[in-house]
């Protein structure tokens, strides 16, 4: 049976596919909790306004990404690093740390935990390339300054 999802369903779909499913489970589960509609021309025509919908989102998504993307990669970050006799690191640089970091330098923008990622924390002075995923789609690449506390 031919049914277009209303809400998005765990290992069936996302709302506004046309999903094909046993009769019992559309009948018993699916239509009567609200999570889909019969395969109808005018549910048909929902859906497809639906994944409009839904590209145009991910398309404005993808562009202030890009914009973000642009200004993150114009400016360097700056961390310290406290460090004891014979240059020897106290500690290190964590995504945690540059996360944060990026959280104090544009307040306005929400930041993924995960956004952030470093092969290894960072123990030594220098400047170093962090990938920093905005999007699914884009990834900028900020340079970190790691000084001497």
């Amino acid at each position: 049976m031919d049914v277009v999802l209303l809400k998005d369903v765990e290992k069936v779909g996302t709302e506004g596919a046309v999903v094909q499913v046993k009769p019992g489970f559309a009948r018993n589960y699916l239509l009567p909790l609200g999570l889909a509609a019969p395969a109808t021309a005018q549910y048909l025509r929902h859906a497809e306004e639906i994944k409009r919908q839904r590209q145009a989102k991910t398309q404005r998504a993808i562009k202030e990404a890009e914009v973000l993307k642009r200004t993150l990669e114009a400016r360097q970050l700056t961390l310290t690093l406290t460090l004891g006799e014979e240059d020897k690191s106290f500690g290190a640089i964590t995504t945690h740390d540059v996360l944060e970091a990026l959280r104090r330098e544009h307040p306005s923008v929400t930041f993924d935990k995960h956004a952030v990622h470093l092969d290894q924390p960072i123990k030594s002075l220098g400047t170093f390339d962090v990938p920093v995923r905005l999007h699914p789609h884009v990834t900028a690449t900020i340079k970190l300054l790691v000084a001497k506390a």
